[in-house]
C-alpha cells in the first residue's frame, strides 16, 4: 500500500472517530468525509506544486515532496535534466553549424516566405552590400537593387543562377556575384552567393592571351607566306632572293623567339617554386647577362651604348640559376633595345636595408608614363606597339621576370620618369641572400 493511500486511510479514520466520538452514526460518517477533503486538499497542493515546477521547467530547483509526489518528481527531475542535456548539445550543434556557415568562402542568405531577410553570413553581406545585423528583416529587394535581380524574384525560376554587381575597390570596378536561390520549407527560400570576379578576370586574361598569340604569329606567318608566294611565282635576281631569304629567316626568329619565351611562362607557372638549397655567385649572373647585353648592342645599336656596373654587392643567390639568368637577361635586353644608340646602361647588385638584395638596370632610354607602369608585367602589354615590333619584343619578358621574382619570393618594381629613363629592379628577400665574403 502507497504512502498516499496510508494518508488518505489515517484522515478517513482519525474524522470517523471523531464522529464517533460525539455518539452519533452520521457524524461518524461527516467526520470520515471531513478526514478525506482535508487529504484532497493537501494532496491537491502537493500537485499543484509538482505542476508549476513542472511549468518552469528547472531541475536544479525542484520542490521537496514525499511519498508518491516526491517519487515523481524525482523522476520528472531526471527526465527535464535529460531534455535540458539533449538541448544544450543542439544548440552547440547549431552553434558549430552556423560557424561552419559563416566561415564559409560562399555567401549565405535564408530567406522567409515573404522574401525579408531571416538570417545571413558575413560572406553574403559583403558579396551584397548590406549589414548582415542591421538589416535582419528586411525585403532582400530592397537591399540588392540590381535589375537583374528583381527581375530573377519576380520570374519565380530559380533554376540557374544569375550574376549582380557587387561593391569593388572603386564604383568604375565593382565585383562580380554569382547568386542562386533554393526554395526550401513552407515557401522559404535559401539564397547562395559567391565572388566570380577573378574568375571572368582569369576568363578574360585567358581570351586575350589567346588573341594575342594567335596575332603575334599570325603577323610573321602572313609576312612569310607572302615571300614564300612571291618566291614561286616571280624569278628572282640572286640580291633580291638573299633579301627576301634573308627577311624569312628574320620572321622564322620571331616567332621562334614567342614560342620559346611561352614555353618559359608555362614552364615557370606548372612547376614548384625552386628550393633554398642551391646558391648562384651574383658575380657570375651578372656577368653572364652583361656579356650578352654587350652583344646585343653591339649587333643592333649604332652607336653602341655604354654598359657599366655600378653599386655591386659581394653576394650569393638562392634559387634556379636558369630562371635568375632568364630574369636578369630579359630586363637588360629590354635596356639595349629601348635606349637610343650611345645611351647609358647600368646594372649590379645593391643590398636592401631588410638583409635582401635587388639586381637593377638603369637606362637613359626614353622612359615610361606613370599609367603604363602598373601594366608592364601583363603578357603581351605594350606601351608603344610598333616600337615593340621594330625592336623585336614579344612582350612576354616582363611577365617571365615577375613570375621568376615571385617564384623566388620576390617582386618587380619600376621606377621611370618620361624623358629621363627607367629603373627596373628584382627585390629578393633576405632567405635568398648570403653575403660572400671578398678575398
Amino acid at each position: 500500500m502507497t504512502r498516499r493511500a496510508l494518508e488518505l486511510l489515517c484522515l478517513v479514520a482519525l474524522g470517523a472517530v471523531w464522529g464517533w466520538a460525539n455518539d452519533s452514526p452520521p457524524w461518524t460518517f461527516a467526520g470520515a468525509l471531513l478526514g478525506a477533503l482535508v487529504w484532497a486538499i493537501f494532496d491537491g497542493l502537493r500537485a499543484r506544486e509538482l505542476l508549476n515546477w513542472i511549468a518552469k521547467g528547472e531541475a536544479s530547483r525542484a520542490p521537496s515532496l514525499s511519498g508518491t509526489w516526491g517519487e515523481l518528481v524525482e523522476r520528472c527531475r531526471k527526465l527535464i535534466k535529460k531534455l535540458e542535456k539533449k538541448a544544450q548539445n543542439s544548440d552547440a550543434r547549431l552553434e558549430d553549424f552556423l560557424a561552419a556557415i559563416q566561415a564559409s568562402p560562399n555567401g549565405v542568405v535564408l530567406l522567409d516566405a515573404t522574401g525579408r531577410i531571416e538570417w545571413a553570413n558575413l560572406t553574403a553581406a559583403n558579396h551584397l552590400g548590406f549589414d548582415p545585423q542591421r538589416d535582419l528583416g528586411q525585403y532582400v529587394r530592397n537591399m540588392v537593387r540590381a535589375p537583374a535581380f528583381t527581375a530573377y524574384l519576380n520570374a519565380a525560376d530559380f533554376s540557374y543562377e544569375i550574376q549582380v554587381d557587387g561593391p569593388g575597390p572603386r564604383p568604375s570596378q565593382p565585383s562580380k556575384i554569382s547568386l542562386q536561390i533554393h526554395p526550401y520549407g513552407k515557401k522559404r527560400k535559401l539564397m547562395l552567393t559567391r565572388d566570380v570576379t577573378a574568375l571572368q578576370l582569369a576568363e578574360t586574361m585567358r581570351r586575350d592571351f589567346v588573341a594575342n598569340v594567335s596575332h603575334e604569329i599570325r603577323t610573321p606567318l602572313t609576312v612569310l607566306s607572302g615571300f614564300v608566294e612571291t618566291m614561286q611565282s616571280i624569278p628572282l635576281e640572286a640580291a633580291d632572293r638573299e633579301r627576301y631569304l634573308a627577311l624569312m629567316s628574320q620572321q622564322a626568329q620571331r616567332m621562334q623567339t614567342l614560342v620559346s619565351d611561352l614555353l618559359t611562362l608555362s614552364r615557370l607557372e606548372g612547376s614548384p617554386a625552386p628550393g633554398a638549397g642551391e646558391w648562384v655567385d651574383g658575380d657570375e649572373l651578372l656577368s653572364h647577362v652583361l656579356q650578352e647585353a654587350r652583344g646585343l648592342t653591339q649587333a643592333i645599336a649604332h652607336p653602341p651604348h655604354q654598359i657599366e656596373v655600378s653599386e655591386h654587392a659581394a653576394l650569393l643567390v638562392s634559387g634556379a640559376k636558369t630562371e635568375l639568368l632568364s630574369a636578369m637577361s630579359n630586363l637588360m635586353s629590354n635596356a639595349v633595345r629601348y635606349t637610343p644608340g650611345g645611351g647609358n646602361i647600368r646594372a649590379g647588385w645593391r643590398s636592401t636595408p631588410d638583409g635582401g638584395a635587388q639586381f637593377f638596370v638603369e637606362d637613359t632610354g626614353p622612359g615610361i608614363a606613370a599609367e603604363h607602369l602598373p601594366r608592364l608585367t601583363e603578357r603581351f602589354y605594350r606601351v608603344d606597339r610598333s616600337r615593340s615590333r621594330e625592336t623585336g619584343g614579344t612582350g612576354l619578358g616582363l611577365a617571365i621576370v615577375k613570375h621568376v621574382a615571385q617564384r623566388h619570393g620576390g617582386q618587380v618594381e619600376v621606377q621611370s620618369t618620361p624623358g629621363q629613363g627607367s629603373t627596373f629592379m628584382i627585390h629578393l628577400p633576405a632567405s635568398r641572400i648570403r653575403q660572400r665574403s671578398i678575398a
